[in-house]
């Protein structure tokens, strides 16, 4: 499990599936298993505050996003009720919001590894892709568009094999980022340097 501040009142989480694991909580139970869910989104939030010595108390903002191969990015953010009395310092609500991303997306220190990656995904009938450099790392995003006629572990697997899962988003990229190959990658990828 990973925290980072962005504000005073906002932080984020960033899991990896394994950790998941290790939480004894499966991609499946996300959906199907609110109470479950509910009681260890509590011992994240209580983990992730002693980390970043902030005190969870009122009303918690947490909006989760499943991101494809990566795991999981949950955003918090503390608010303050005005009908909560102030002797009621242990009160803590979640309002907990789930959302799955439709992106895949995957860094690669080098770009003979995109290459390599892109071109065996060809290789399989991927065409799309977009690839963007930003902060002396490359990323892949595949849209679930443009690898649904596939098996998701195998595109993962591939993948896996050039480059390591992130949580860098797509909205991120496209603003501080630089834009080498937009929608056409894995084809282009394959025209040029094959």
């Amino acid at each position: 499990m990973r925290v980072e501040r962005m504000t005073n009142e906002k932080f984020k989480i960033f899991l990896t599936f394994d950790d998941l694991m290790d939480r004894g909580l499966s991609r499946e139970e996300l959906w199907n298993d609110l109470p479950r869910v509910h009681r260890i989104f509590s011992d994240m939030m209580y983990d992730a505050g002693i980390e970043l010595g902030v005190e969870l108390t009122g009303v918690l903002l947490v909006q989760v996003y499943l991101l494809q191969a990566q795991g999981m990015l949950v955003v918090v953010t503390k608010t303050e009720p005005a009908d909560i009395e102030e002797d009621d310092e242990d009160y803590l609500e979640m309002k907990v919001t789930l959302d799955e991303s439709k992106e895949m997306m995957f860094s690669f220190s080098d770009f003979e590894h995109v290459i390599q990656a892109g071109t065996h995904l060809h290789q399989l009938g991927v065409t799309g892709g977009s690839i963007y450099h930003y902060e002396d790392s490359y990323y892949m995003l595949l849209e679930d568009t443009e690898i649904d006629h596939m098996d998701q572990d195998q595109v993962i697997a591939l993948l896996s094999e050039y480059a390591s899962a992130t949580a860098v988003t797509s909205h991120r990229l496209i603003e501080y980022g630089n834009t080498i190959m937009d929608k056409d990658a894995c084809q282009s990828l394959t025209k040029h340097f094959s």
